[in-house]
């Protein structure tokens, strides 16, 4: 791990840094970067024993940098000395309450801010309404102490996208933001986007390493694709594609004896329902009338494993980590509820431990094991084949009787409510610290490359 130090702001004459004098010799440094500000000062080596960045108060006053008890990292390119990083997380949907700056979300950020200590970097969280396109300056929320508050920052090194959802994504404000910051300021900008179903799976069958995890899947254009599924695996599975949270998910049985069609799905009034057709017709008439099919894919049904006679799926979590690789940070099962056509917890689904569901611990350890190699190499194709830079995805990954894995969706802002689950307490602070600690590699390479540019 790169060595931090803590950084104080102290009274001394003009813009002035002292450096820790264990990293020798620097005179040919003539700039001191905090995000993307820069100024000019007097660097010295510290003559202090202890070893921390020393900051004049002038030279902190310019670079709006806070007074902070975290540990920074300090990193040296040509002739600059960039302090932090400086990451900026962006989302929607603040209040005007400081207490609870985003409603029921304050939590999951203040959490996430609360890592500075261990990530050595200054996170907060903005807005698009927080920004000053004037002053290049924002008014970001930050959480120490045990408090919000705000303070004022220049634009950052990074920015980690932590918009809440499709709608607010596609909302010209968010979408213009991330533009400017990334073509007018290249700064960069990880995890973007919600992925969409069609899409992660016509990419991924460019991959000969995906290919064996995809079930077969097709967009919805007619009754024949989906009975030609029905009559290979008896079972389908219609999905929208930019669904998540289990809603909108129709599972659709043949039961040859009795030639009748079943369709599970949960209606208008949240009731899980199981209903009897004569024919695919009669069903589509019925259960799809409202519904716009065009957003549909069809999905082969998989015989899963089950626990208590119930279907079992895996939330397997991976993030990019310190040095840039993938880390398989969670795995959790997910019992499906009742008579629910998906595992999820809002619809009765129970989440528990791989060692619960399986009291064998060779066997629990085999299955995590296939787990979460598939869900690295899930990751990585996912990186290839898609745009932007993806630093965390939380796949919903099935075992069939047979044991072989398939993924039913890939999700790039996952739902955290396997970490409700006591034994994956501590796998949630992992998820947490290794999105930033991806930061502080991300801002380090484009250092790195800036650098390298100017020479």
């Amino acid at each position: 791990m790169k060595k931090t130090y803590p950084a104080e702001i102290v009274v001394m004459k003009s813009h002035t840094l002292l450096y820790p004098s264990k990293l020798g010799n620097l005179d040919k440094i003539e700039q001191i970067c905090f995000g993307k500000c820069r100024q000019n000062a007097e660097v010295k080596p510290s003559p202090f024993k202890r070893q921390s960045i020393i900051l004049s108060e002038s030279l902190a006053e310019s670079l709006q940098f806070p007074e902070s008890t975290a540990p920074l990292h300090l990193f040296v390119y040509g002739n600059s000395i960039h302090i932090g990083p400086l990451v900026g997380i962006f989302t929607s949907g603040f209040t005007t309450f400081i207490n609870k700056p985003l409603g029921e979300r304050s939590q999951f950020f203040s959490r996430l801010l609360s890592l500075n200590e261990t990530t050595g970097c200054i996170p907060f969280v903005f807005g698009e309404n927080q920004i000053d396109w004037e002053k290049e300056r924002i008014k970001g929320y930050i959480f120490q102490d045990n408090q919000w508050s705000v303070a004022e920052f220049p634009f950052p090194d990074v920015v980690y996208d932590r918009l809440p959802n499709r709608k607010t994504e596609n909302k010209s404000g968010p979408k213009e933001v991330k533009r400017k910051f990334q073509e007018e300021y290249m700064i960069p900008w990880y995890n973007p986007g919600f992925f969409n179903k069609w899409d992660i799976y016509q990419r991924l069958t460019d991959d000969q390493r995906a290919i064996p995890y995809l079930p077969e899947t097709y967009p919805f254009q007619s009754l024949s694709a989906i009975e030609a599924l029905l009559s290979k695996y008896r079972q389908v599975f219609i999905k929208p594609v930019h669904g998540s949270l289990g809603l909108g998910i129709h599972q659709i049985l043949y039961d040859k004896q009795s030639n009748a069609y079943y369709c599970r799905y949960k209606n208008d009034e949240k009731e899980n329902k199981l209903q009897r057709f004569p024919s695919l017709e009669s069903m589509f008439d019925y259960v799809f009338k409202n519904k716009k099919v065009q957003n549909l894919i069809v999905q082969q049904g998989i015989s899963l494993l089950r626990y208590n006679n119930r279907a079992i799926d895996f939330r397997v979590h991976t993030n990019k980590d310190q040095h840039g690789a993938w880390q398989v940070t969670a795995i959790a099962a997910k019992v499906g509820g009742e008579g629910s056509v998906t595992t999820h917890v809002k619809n009765g689904g129970e989440i528990r431990t791989v060692d619960e569901l399986f009291e064998n611990p060779q066997v629990s350890q085999e299955v995590q094991e296939k787990l979460s190699y598939a869900a690295l190499v899930l990751s990585d194709c996912i990186e290839q084949h898609l745009d932007g830079i993806i630093a965390e995805i939380g796949f919903d990954l099935g075992i069939d009787k047979k044991g072989r894995i398939w993924m039913f969706e890939a999700n790039s802002k996952p739902g955290r409510s396997i970490f409700s689950h006591p034994k994956l307490k501590e796998f949630e602070l992992l998820t947490r610290k290794l999105s930033l600690d991806y930061a502080v590699y991300l801002a380090e390479q484009y250092f790195t490359a800036s650098a390298g540019n100017r020479e």
